[in-house]
């Protein structure tokens, strides 16, 4: 049997050390552990990469503690907007949404796009129309209410200021969802979910729901899921960037996902991170800042979550 296995990320860059203590250490341990385990379940009953990288990233979606679904964050008019993506390596296909608003698992509507629409992108008001036609529940707002994220807004609302979570003007540093998944029959898939940045205007768009840019899989070299700072990772075309150094160039999963995290993204003032995976089911997490919410599992024996470098 093929090496399969599973890697998460709940965000690149972390709460200063000062400001996690041991018990909040835990909860986002407890998460990261949920999510990864979810995904490995069905991944060891014989279930695709595809179907774990969703579920790995609904749990994701459903805590409060990361900035995706549930624990969106808040726009400039003190509202949520959403963004997924999902890609199956097998066959390329693809789907991700945009500006969605009210969705709980966005993760879901990205892929109900890639299966059930001729399209790969759908956003605003017509991702929103897509969903009502597939009988969508509209969650309440009060559902993606958190205090902890509407402080984060009031400290900045009525300025420009916008924040990335895990930006380093603020110790509130917390970040967009991610999985990636090699199944038992070599198949790799790529999920990212986010709720975007605090106090974002004109409808901002980050990397995330981006094929190439914040999310990417090729069975022929490897699957990608991104966070950091969304502008500099669609400038660096950054998921795609890790499979052409591996297409190109010959380099391991970790050679290439080093390649752009450490040199290429630092050289145009970028930071953050991803998660990777190649047919193989080698696993690898470069990041460039204090730390990256992570976790990996495989049928090898690895099992660990992480935070700090």
């Amino acid at each position: 049997m093929k090496t399969f296995s599973i890697a998460i990320h709940g965000g690149a860059g972390t709460l200063v050390k000062g400001m996690m203590t041991p018990e909040l250490e835990a909860q986002y341990k407890a998460a990261l552990k949920g999510a990864l385990d979810a995904g490995y379940y069905l991944l060891e009953n014989g279930g695709t990469a595809l179907d774990a990288v969703e579920a790995s990233v609904k749990v994701l979606e459903d805590s409060p503690l990361f900035n995706a679904g549930k624990g969106s964050v808040f726009t400039a008019t003190e509202s949520h907007e959403m963004d997924a993506s999902i890609m199956d390596g097998k066959t390329l296909n693809a789907g991700a949404v945009s500006l969605i608003t009210g969705i709980k698992n966005p993760v879901c509507l990205a892929r109900d796009v890639m299966e059930k629409s001729e399209h790969v992108f759908l956003a605003g008001e017509g991702a929103m129309q897509f969903a009502k036609e597939l009988n969508y529940k509209l969650e309440d707002a009060s559902y993606f209410y958190d205090e902890f994220r509407h402080n984060q807004w009031l400290e900045i609302k009525d300025t420009d200021s916008f924040q990335l979570d895990h930006s380093t003007k603020k110790d509130s540093k917390f970040g967009t969802v991610g999985a990636v998944a090699c199944d038992q029959e070599g198949n790799i898939a790529a999920a990212t979910s986010t709720g975007g940045m605090t106090n974002k205007k004109w409808g901002r768009v980050g990397d995330s729901p981006m094929i190439g840019a914040g999310n990417y899989a090729n069975n022929k070299t490897c699957a990608i899921s991104c966070t950091g700072s969304g502008e500099f990772f669609i400038r660096g075309v950054v998921a795609y960037d890790v499979a052409c150094l591996m297409e190109h160039k010959g380099m391991s999963v970790k050679e290439a996902s080093e390649e752009v995290i450490n040199k290429r993204i630092l050289e145009i003032g970028g930071d953050g991170g991803l998660i990777a995976v190649d047919a193989k089911g080698n696993i690898a997490m470069p990041f460039n800042t204090e730390g990256m919410y992570r976790g990996q599992k495989s049928s090898i024996g690895i099992d660990e979550v992480s935070i700090y470098g």
